[in-house]
């Protein structure tokens, strides 16, 4: 049984967050940051109650909390919490605990609606108001040994819904139906039921449970399978196609338990599958293990991904890896922790070295038009060796 402390992110977690924060704020020049942006806040903070973080170069933070202040209280590690009406207050609060105006203040400019950008603008008039979300994501890119085991315990989660899958499906059956069955399994394994991405206009559910050549269609999301979707206002994700024998069933979920994710995807079938997908599947493995062989710390993330699509290019799936036509997804992997799409990415152009205890969910997916979608998922964690599964599902494709 989940118990308070077990959802308690321990003070000594924090207090290692903000020094890594006040490090960065002291190699970039600015002599505070505000923290505004909910999974930010939740990260240095403990607690997602609606607020602001001030966090200056050296000393303490001050979390001043708008609502709900009690649930804060019980919620933070840290110190120094304090009741405020609004975002006008905030200078006259900081004040008053003896903090002086910086002349230079980070804000997560990369999320940051424009409006609140100028609200803070006229707020603090005489200070420079500078973006500090990349170095928050470095920060938040390489995990704590303790959010390690939160991520385990996530995908474990991710190997139970996986495995229940084959109870579920039928022929005849919607993709949503087995996906609403599915879902509600995973809710009363502990799913939190929302899954933050930090990418503007993102937005999941879940995951996508596909099947034959409907998982084949693209949508706006980013990311390779995409989905009828039950409407053209959600136009991604399960939709009212039946499920057939003898085609693929995607089933492309993500785990989310007490903030921490774990992204998973296995290939289902009802019946037998045509060489194609099943040679196709099996290439997608092949990649899979020769990345987490060569995904040490000091790889940058462009290495990872321009391997994975020569190996691709070279088995004569250049065409349909990772999407089809000049609007393919652009990566082959990316971060995973309190969002779903955190640093580091793997893909074109990405020079951020891996770290160990970096945490990677590892996509190599094949979008065959006509015939559906093959492949696989895992999160793996970066250690000196390569990439360990934390998912540990059966890779092969499971056949009803």
């Amino acid at each position: 049984m989940t118990t308070a402390a077990d959802l308690a992110v321990p003070k000594s977690e924090l207090a290692a967050r903000v020094a890594r924060l006040q490090r960065e704020l002291q190699s970039s020049g600015a002599g505070a940051a505000l923290i505004v942006q909910k999974t930010d806040l939740f990260y240095f903070s403990g607690t997602s109650q609606q607020g602001w973080l001030y966090v200056p170069v050296s000393g303490q933070p001050l979390l001043m909390i708008f609502k709900d202040f009690d649930r804060a209280v019980a919620e933070t590690g840290l110190d120094r919490v304090c009741s405020v009406a609004g975002a006008r207050e905030i200078p006259q609060t900081l004040a008053a605990y003896g903090y002086e105006t910086p002349a230079a203040m980070g804000l997560e400019l990369d999320v940051l609606p424009v409006n609140l950008f100028l609200q803070y603008r006229k707020i603090f008039p005489k200070t420079e108001l500078v973006d500090a979300s990349t170095g928050i994501r470095l920060i938040r890119a390489v995990k704590s040994d303790w959010e390690i085991e939160r991520l385990r315990a996530a995908a474990a989660c991710s190997d139970l819904v996986s495995a229940k899958v084959p109870e579920l499906l039928a022929v005849g059956k919607t993709e949503i139906e087995v996906a609403g069955e599915l879902e509600a399994y995973a809710r009363s394994l502990g799913h939190q039921g929302i899954v933050r991405m930090r990418l503007w206009g993102a937005e999941l559910f879940y995951g996508h449970l596909l099947s034959g050549a409907d998982a084949a269609t693209p949508s706006y999301l980013a990311s390779p399978t995409g989905g009828t979707g039950p409407s053209r206002c959600i136009s991604q994700g399960a939709g009212f196609k039946k499920i057939a024998a003898g085609e693929p069933v995607i089933v492309d979920y993500v785990f989310a338990l007490h903030g921490y994710l774990s992204d998973h995807t296995r290939v289902f079938c009802i019946g037998s599958l045509p060489e194609e997908l099943l040679n196709g599947h099996k290439a997608m493995l092949e990649i899979q293990e020769t990345v987490k062989n060569r995904a040490c710390p000091g790889v940058t993330g462009e290495e990872i991904y321009q391997l994975m699509i020569a190996a691709a290019r070279d088995n004569g799936y250049g065409d349909w890896f990772m999407g089809v036509g000049d609007r393919r997804i652009r990566f082959t992997g990316h971060g995973i922790g309190l969002e779903l799409d955190e640093f580091p990415f793997i893909a074109q152009g990405q020079k951020l070295k891996l770290e160990r205890n970096m945490v990677i969910a590892l996509e190599p997916k094949l979008i065959i038009p006509g015939k559906g979608v093959v492949g696989i998922e895992n999160t793996h964690v970066v250690t000196e060796g390569g990439l360990e599964p934390l998912t540990r599902a059966p890779d092969a494709i499971t056949f009803l």
